[in-house]
Protein backbone atom coordinates (compact mmCIF):
# COMPACT_ATOMS: atom_id res chain seq x y z
CA UNK A 1 0.00 0.00 0.00
CA UNK A 2 1.38 3.01 -1.16
CA UNK A 3 1.89 5.77 2.09
CA UNK A 4 2.29 9.77 0.58
CA UNK A 5 3.35 11.96 4.34
CA UNK A 6 3.26 15.34 3.48
CA UNK A 7 5.73 18.19 5.91
CA UNK A 8 6.95 21.03 5.87
CA UNK A 9 3.42 23.51 5.46
CA UNK A 10 3.37 26.67 7.20
CA UNK A 11 2.94 30.40 7.80
CA UNK A 12 5.38 32.54 5.91
CA UNK A 13 4.65 36.26 4.59
CA UNK A 14 4.62 37.30 1.33
CA UNK A 15 7.67 37.31 -1.39
CA UNK A 16 8.88 34.32 1.13
CA UNK A 17 9.86 31.11 0.86
CA UNK A 18 8.92 27.33 1.80
CA UNK A 19 10.01 23.77 0.55
CA UNK A 20 7.40 21.18 1.41
CA UNK A 21 8.66 16.91 1.41
CA UNK A 22 6.69 13.97 0.54
CA UNK A 23 7.86 10.81 1.77
CA UNK A 24 6.68 8.23 -0.49
CA UNK A 25 6.71 4.21 1.05
CA UNK A 26 5.06 0.59 0.03
CA UNK A 27 6.26 -0.38 -3.37
CA UNK A 28 9.03 0.59 -5.36
CA UNK A 29 8.78 3.80 -7.42
CA UNK A 30 11.02 3.76 -10.10
CA UNK A 31 8.59 3.45 -12.48
CA UNK A 32 5.58 6.13 -11.13
CA UNK A 33 5.32 9.73 -11.08
CA UNK A 34 4.65 11.97 -8.33
CA UNK A 35 2.62 15.66 -8.09
CA UNK A 36 1.54 18.00 -5.89
CA UNK A 37 -1.71 19.97 -6.38
CA UNK A 38 -3.49 22.47 -3.85
CA UNK A 39 -6.91 23.37 -2.90
CA UNK A 40 -7.95 26.58 -1.40
CA UNK A 41 -11.41 27.68 0.31
CA UNK A 42 -13.84 27.54 -1.48
CA UNK A 43 -11.86 26.48 -4.72
CA UNK A 44 -11.52 23.41 -6.69
CA UNK A 45 -8.57 21.26 -6.18
CA UNK A 46 -5.54 22.25 -8.59
CA UNK A 47 -2.25 20.37 -10.37
CA UNK A 48 0.35 22.34 -9.09
CA UNK A 49 3.70 20.42 -10.40
CA UNK A 50 4.65 17.25 -11.13
CA UNK A 51 8.07 14.82 -11.76
CA UNK A 52 8.84 11.82 -13.47
CA UNK A 53 10.55 9.41 -10.88
CA UNK A 54 13.31 7.71 -13.03
CA UNK A 55 14.00 10.73 -15.55
CA UNK A 56 12.89 13.72 -13.78
CA UNK A 57 11.29 15.60 -16.32
CA UNK A 58 9.06 18.04 -15.14
CA UNK A 59 5.90 20.14 -15.33
CA UNK A 60 3.99 23.15 -13.94
CA UNK A 61 1.06 24.72 -13.82
CA UNK A 62 1.31 28.27 -15.34
CA UNK A 63 0.80 30.01 -11.94
CA UNK A 64 3.67 28.30 -10.78
CA UNK A 65 6.37 28.11 -13.23
CA UNK A 66 9.51 30.13 -12.54
CA UNK A 67 8.29 30.32 -8.74
CA UNK A 68 8.10 26.71 -8.10
CA UNK A 69 10.68 23.98 -8.27
CA UNK A 70 9.64 19.75 -7.87
CA UNK A 71 12.56 17.58 -7.22
CA UNK A 72 12.62 14.19 -5.97
CA UNK A 73 15.73 12.49 -4.23
CA UNK A 74 15.35 8.34 -5.36
CA UNK A 75 17.15 7.16 -2.08
CA UNK A 76 15.12 8.76 0.64
CA UNK A 77 12.08 8.01 -1.96
CA UNK A 78 11.22 11.66 -1.34
CA UNK A 79 9.76 14.18 -3.36
CA UNK A 80 9.78 18.21 -2.71
CA UNK A 81 8.28 21.23 -3.52
CA UNK A 82 10.68 24.59 -2.99
CA UNK A 83 8.20 27.20 -3.52
CA UNK A 84 9.50 30.85 -3.95
CA UNK A 85 8.30 34.30 -4.40
CA UNK A 86 5.17 32.90 -2.62
CA UNK A 87 1.45 35.19 -3.08
CA UNK A 88 -1.53 34.83 -0.92
CA UNK A 89 -3.31 33.44 -3.52
CA UNK A 90 -0.73 30.72 -2.70
CA UNK A 91 -2.46 29.68 0.77
CA UNK A 92 -4.15 26.26 0.36
CA UNK A 93 -3.51 22.93 1.53
CA UNK A 94 -1.12 20.86 -0.54
CA UNK A 95 -1.38 17.56 -1.49
CA UNK A 96 1.23 14.68 -2.42
CA UNK A 97 -0.01 12.53 -5.35
CA UNK A 98 1.46 9.43 -6.90
CA UNK A 99 0.39 7.07 -9.98
CA UNK A 100 2.32 5.06 -12.47
CA UNK A 101 0.89 7.47 -15.39
CA UNK A 102 2.36 10.79 -15.34
CA UNK A 103 -0.37 12.19 -17.44
CA UNK A 104 -2.80 10.60 -14.93
CA UNK A 105 -1.49 12.97 -12.47
CA UNK A 106 -1.92 15.64 -14.98
CA UNK A 107 -5.47 14.77 -15.35
CA UNK A 108 -5.98 15.57 -11.90
CA UNK A 109 -6.47 11.71 -11.31
CA UNK A 110 -3.56 10.18 -9.63
CA UNK A 111 -4.41 7.19 -7.26
CA UNK A 112 -2.53 8.16 -4.45
CA UNK A 113 -3.11 10.73 -2.16
CA UNK A 114 -1.04 11.85 1.15
CA UNK A 115 -3.19 13.57 3.91
CA UNK A 116 -2.01 17.39 2.99
CA UNK A 117 -0.30 19.97 4.62
CA UNK A 118 -1.55 23.71 4.63
CA UNK A 119 0.56 26.68 3.48
CA UNK A 120 -0.54 30.14 4.24
CA UNK A 121 1.22 33.38 3.09
CA UNK A 122 0.33 36.56 4.56
CA UNK A 123 -0.21 40.25 2.74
Amino acid sequence: QVQLVESGGGLVQAGGSLRLSCAASGRTFSSYAMGWFRQAPGKEREFVAAITWSAGNTFYADSVKDRFTISRDTAKNTVYLRMNSLKPEDTAVYYCTADGLIATIRDKRPSYWGQGTQVTVSS
